[in-house]
C-alpha cells in the first residue's frame, strides 16, 4: 500500500499541474473577500488536469469546492489573506488556506438559507475536526484513467464514477467532504425526493375513500427527503442547490450600471 500511495502522490502532483488557460475572475479580490461568509460554499473553475477530470465527468463549470471558516466582512479594507477556507486537497488532504489562494480565479459563492449562529458554528466545528485527514489515493487513479482515456463517457455513468475510492471516512473528496459537513447538521443540499402515500384508514375495502386513496397523484402525496450518500456529491450540487443562494460579489456591492464607463471603441 505505501508504494501505491508513493504512486497515487505522483499521479497527484501530474494532476495537479496546470492543464491550460487559466478562467479569470469575474470579480475583485477585495468584493470577493467583503462578500463570502462563514458557512458559504466556494466553488472554483480550476485549471490543472485533475479540475478538467472533474469538470468533464460532472459537465460542469466548477470542479473544485471549499468551505469558509472565518471572514473579513466587517473590516474597513476586506482582504482575501484575512479569509479562511477549509478544503480537500490532493496532495495535502483536508487543509486550512487563505481565500487569496482561489482569488484570482472564476468563483462562485453558494450561501446555505436559514442556518442560525450554532448551527453555522457546529458545521465549522465538524470541518476543522477533518483537518489533516488524506485524500483517497484511489480517487487519483481513477480520475487518472478518466481524464487519458479517449472514449466519451456515457452521461448516466459520469456521477457513478466519481463516486470513487475506498469509503475511507478519513479519505475524501472535495465535495464529498463539505456534504458531509451539511449532513453533520442535517441541511439538505440535493437530497433523492421520493413521494410517500397519505396515512388514510377506511373501513371497508370498497368504500369511496379507500378507493380514492389509490388514484392520488404524487402532487398530493407527502414529499420526503433521503439522504444520499456523501460520496455521491459533485461540486456543481452546491449550484444547482434549491437551497443555496448564488450571491455574486458585485450585484452585492450596490451594482449601478449607470456608473459604467464604456469604450467607443466597437469590435468587429
Amino acid at each position: 500500500m505505501s508504494l501505491l500511495n508513493k504512486i497515487g502522490r505522483g499521479l497527484a502532483t501530474y494532476l495537479e499541474k496546470p492543464s491550460g488557460s487559466i478562467q479569470p475572475s469575474t470579480c475583485k479580490p477585495e468584493l470577493l473577500a467583503a462578500t463570502i461568509r462563514v458557512g458559504d460554499v466556494l466553488l472554483v473553475d480550476g485549471s490543472s488536469r485533475i479540475s478538467t477530470a472533474i469538470k468533464y465527468l460532472t459537465q460542469s463549470t466548477w470542479s473544485h469546492a471549499a468551505l469558509c471558516i472565518a471572514d473579513d466582512s466587517n473590516s474597513a479594507d476586506p482582504n482575501c489573506d484575512k479569509v479562511t477556507l477549509v478544503e480537500a486537497d490532493v496532495l495535502d488532504g483536508i487543509r486550512i488556506i487563505a481565500l487569496s489562494h482561489y482569488g484570482h480565479l472564476h468563483t462562485r459563492i453558494c450561501r446555505p438559507v436559514g442556518l442560525n449562529d450554532e448551527e453555522i458554528e457546529s458545521a465549522v466545528t465538524f470541518a476543522k475536526a477533518q483537518v489533516g485527514y488524506q485524500y483517497d489515493m484511489k480517487n487519483v487513479f481513477d480520475l487518472m484513467r478518466y481524464l487519458v482515456q479517449t472514449p466519451p463517457v456515457p452521461k448516466r455513468w459520469r456521477r457513478k464514477m466519481i463516486v470513487l475510492g475506498s469509503g475511507d471516512p478519513t479519505r475524501a473528496i472535495c465535495s464529498s467532504f463539505i456534504a458531509q459537513t451539511f449532513q453533520s447538521i442535517r441541511y439538505p443540499i440535493l437530497p433523492d425526493v421520493f413521494f410517500e402515500e397519505p396515512n388514510l384508514s377506511f373501513e371497508g375495502p370498497n368504500t369511496v375513500f379507500e378507493k380514492a386513496k389509490h388514484t392520488y397523484s404524487k402532487a398530493s402525496y407527502d414529499e420526503v427527503l433521503q439522504i444520499r450518500h456523501h460520496s455521491s456529491y459533485v461540486p456543481r450540487d452546491f449550484d444547482l442547490s434549491p437551497y443555496f443562494n448564488i450571491v455574486k460579489p458585485t450585484l452585492n456591492a450596490n451594482f449601478d450600471y449607470h456608473t459604467l464607463e464604456w469604450s467607443e471603441y466597437q469590435q468587429s
